[in-house]
């Protein structure tokens, strides 16, 4: 098979200026990832679409604009290319909508717009991946384990404890599923407490597949199976990822995932395998006294697959 006939990236960072959500480094972040891209892994830059939340953006990273990037992206792709979406920003948890899972909780990314995109988006992304190709996300939010409804999960929750340590720069990259519920009932001034009611009456046809469909309609996804799924979450699905703003000593702010998986990038120079990012990164956050441990969740073959397929170049 040939391998990354075609490279194409999403880059979405949401820092939600001026907002009692307000993050700082997520904007740095995909900024970051982007350069990395086309010096390292061989991507053109006239195929890495990038969409932040900064003042004068002309396109705003909001759930439909988000949506409609990886679309067109997953639209093109044919076997042998290789496609990758990273998002920094807010995750949140929200109540299934599954029958026979009356108390569990779905993962999910919040846009700029509050128009949440689920881990049944990202599914319905990856069916559509032709055979030959893969496509890799890097999640650096909260709640990120599981983004992928029904990827199988490769390196999950960690037994090992460790001392973690609570800096004075240091954010939580999670909106609580209440604050969200209140901001959409705002918006849209319904008394209820269903959150599919919010997102259906106020963004219509542009609002996740897992509040549009039928909540029997959602078994109808593809189950565990091999796929060209790829997920990299900052967290666990239990646990908060890390944003942070040393201002006091003038360095850039940052998400603490994303910044591990950089700092791994620079201290490994050659390829490097699915895997041995995640548990390199969970290493680079351990000694940093951060209480995230970042995930896998892919099929067997992909464990140890290259990370993006890394040319053997430095650009393509």
């Amino acid at each position: 098979m040939e391998e990354g006939k075609k490279r194409m990236a999403v880059l979405v960072g949401c820092n939600y200026h001026n907002t009692r959500n307000e993050l700082h480094g997520c904007i740095n972040d995909v900024l970051t990832m982007r350069e990395t891209l086309v010096t390292r892994f061989g991507f053109q830059l006239s195929h890495v679409e990038l969409l932040t939340d900064e003042p004068g953006s002309l396109v705003m990273p909001t759930g439909a604009n988000i949506k409609k990037a990886l679309d067109r992206m997953v639209d093109q792709a044919e076997p042998g290319d290789v496609l990758f979406f990273h998002y920094s920003g807010h995750g949140t948890k929200i109540p299934s909508v599954k029958p026979h899972h009356p108390f569990s909780q779905d993962e999910a990314i919040v846009p700029c717009d509050f128009n949440l995109i689920t881990d049944i988006d990202f599914r319905q992304l990856v069916d559509r991946i032709p055979k030959g190709a893969n496509f890799t996300i890097l999640s650096d939010s909260c709640h990120s384990g599981g983004l992928i409804d029904k990827e199988k999960e490769q390196i999950g929750p960690s037994s090992v404890n460790f001392t973690s340590t609570t800096f004075p720069s240091q954010k939580p990259k999670m909106i609580p599923f209440e604050a969200i519920q209140q901001h959409l009932s705002s918006l849209t001034s319904i008394n209820t407490s269903d959150i599919g009611t919010h997102l259906l009456v106020h963004f219509g046809g542009d609002a996740s597949l897992k509040f549009r469909l039928p909540p029997t309609a959602l078994d109808w996804f593809e189950s565990l199976r091999s796929d060209a799924g790829i997920l990299l979450s900052g967290c666990q699905a239990n646990e908060t990822s890390a944003d942070m703003n040393p201002m006091m000593t003038g360095e850039k702010a940052y998400g603490a995932f994303s910044n591990a998986v950089q700092t791994v990038f620079k201290q490994q120079s050659g390829k490097l395998s699915n895997k041995e990012v995640v548990m390199l990164a969970r290493k680079a956050l351990q000694a940093q006294h951060f209480e995230q441990h970042p995930c896998l969740y892919c099929s067997d073959e992909n464990v140890d697959a290259t990370f993006l397929w890394q040319p053997k170049g430095p650009s393509a």
